[in-house]
């Protein structure tokens, strides 16, 4: 009866796991409660670091189970009662020569698509569009040099979800302003800090980036899915660091050029704070 009931709860587990780790992949742009595995990616940058990371633990995963044979057959074969008479020797050459070698091999496996997806990540292609986004304690401030646009993206408490086209289960993700950004187009973001250091991050895109006090970082996407992303600072920074997200709104090209229009007639070139659009 015990081993039914243990069969059962395992069963349920592998069961709420493999449920949790697709929930987790079908979303794309926030976090899935009790889910496992990355948010689905929508950038060229996020699949690869996805793929970086299945290709890492293929080969962790082979290194642990390789070692842990040895481990056992050392144990088995060479214990004092099977072994009662070691052997001699101190060394072997071949033997120095293959495990030095292999893991040589191994690194430069790894070598080979990390530097690749570090140059993808640090080279940014020409861009169709730039945004500046300054973290200060605990908000973001952005601007959009070309077009005159500039607001900060606070934080929504509870009571102000709804108001702002929200849901209770975007508390401590969503913000009273949104980046508008179009879909497929190339986004050079210029990352900076107004006090401490803080990080610029959206898991869906791929992109994380310090922001420096007096230094200018910058990190790129090209998203190829209209819909709304969430992010989150990534580098403790006082007292409220949990508590300054990011919001992405990925729109039509015509509708982005439509909030840019509303946003610059608002504001009459001068830079103020806008409303969320939705």
């Amino acid at each position: 009866m015990r081993i039914a009931n243990l069969s059962a709860w395992v069963m349920a587990g592998i069961i709420s796991l493999t449920g949790s780790l697709a929930l987790a992949e079908d979303v794309a742009g926030r976090p899935v409660d009790k889910g496992l595995n990355f948010q689905r990616a929508v950038t060229e940058v996020a699949r690869d670091i996805h793929w970086l990371d299945d290709f890492l633990l293929i080969i962790v995963t082979a290194i642990t189970i390789f070692v842990t044979l040895l481990l056992a057959i050392v144990i088995v074969k060479f214990n004092r009662k099977a072994n009662p008479t070691p052997a001699a020797f101190t060394h072997n050459a071949v033997l120095e020569v293959v495990w030095t070698a292999v893991p040589v091999l191994i690194l430069v496996m790894i070598a080979i698509p990390s530097l690749r997806l570090l140059f993808l990540q640090l080279d940014v292609p020409e861009p169709d569009l730039t945004i500046k986004a300054t973290g200060n304690q605990w908000y973001w401030s952005y601007e959009y040099p070309d077009a005159g646009i500039e607001f900060d993206a606070v934080m929504l408490q509870k009571d102000e979800l709804e108001a702002s086209g929200y849901t209770a289960d975007d508390w401590l993700l969503a913000t009273d302003t949104r980046v508008v950004v179009p879909v497929n187009a190339v986004v050079h973001v210029v990352v900076t800090a107004s006090d401490v250091i803080h990080a610029w991050a959206i898991p869906s895109f791929g992109s994380k980036i310090d922001a420096v006090p007096g230094r200018l970082n910058e990190t790129w996407f090209r998203a190829e899915e209209t819909g709304v992303f969430f992010g989150q600072c990534s580098e403790l920074c006082g007292m409220n660091h949990a508590y300054m997200p990011i919001v992405v709104e990925v729109v039509s090209q015509p509708d982005y050029d439509a909030w840019v229009q509303s946003q610059q007639a608002l504001n009459d070139g001068e830079p103020t704070k806008l409303a969320a659009t939705e």
